[in-house]
């Protein structure tokens, strides 16, 4: 289960959130119809990482960023939409690692991910299924393989001249 409060309290992002859904809430079309759900668009925002840990589903376009992201912090996703060719694999490796779902129709997806919501079981499982897929220290892992790489050229050009480091000008550029 998603810890929101400490999540949103500690980044001082609880507030914010607030005011924004209090000023977003004047575009409800009819604040009498209620569901099961209170879904709150928040339009841009610098604190990605800190909503993904603190949400229970991610619905989104299927961007290779984000769901690596998503699957990092172990968060089932909804794909609404892909980029062709671009972002049509990012729907299968989703749907293959078993951590969300891809649909276009907006009543469908809101079904769906609504009963995703009912489940603890559903969610869990998905969000365990999101962990095994993620990567989480992807970036530094490959940091570590680029200086290791780096290092060994470094050693294989000092061999090969006799221990001497030669450097290109500045002007050979």
């Amino acid at each position: 289960e998603r810890d929101w409060d400490n999540v949103m309290t500690s980044r001082g992002i609880r507030n914010r959130f607030k005011r924004r859904s209090r000023k977003q809430s004047s575009n409800v079309i009819d604040p009498n119809l209620k569901g099961e759900v209170e879904v709150i668009g928040l339009g841009y925002i610098d604190e990605m990482a800190d909503y993904m840990v603190a949400a229970d589903v991610l619905v989104t376009k299927a961007g290779p960023g984000t769901i690596a992201e998503a699957a990092a912090v172990g968060l089932p996703v909804m794909m609404t939409s892909f980029l062709p060719g671009q972002e049509a694999g990012n729907v299968e490796v989703v749907l293959d690692a078993g951590f969300g779902e891809y649909c276009r129709r907006p009543e469908r997806i809101g079904e769906t991910v609504a009963n995703w919501l009912k489940s603890e079981e559903v969610l869990f499982s998905m969000s365990r299924s999101a962990s095994k897929a993620g990567h989480p220290n992807a970036a530094a892992e490959i940091a570590v393989d680029i200086g290791e790489i780096t290092q060994k050229w470094i050693d294989t050009n000092l061999l090969a001249n006799d221990g001497t480091r030669k450097s290109i000008s500045s002007s050979a550029l």
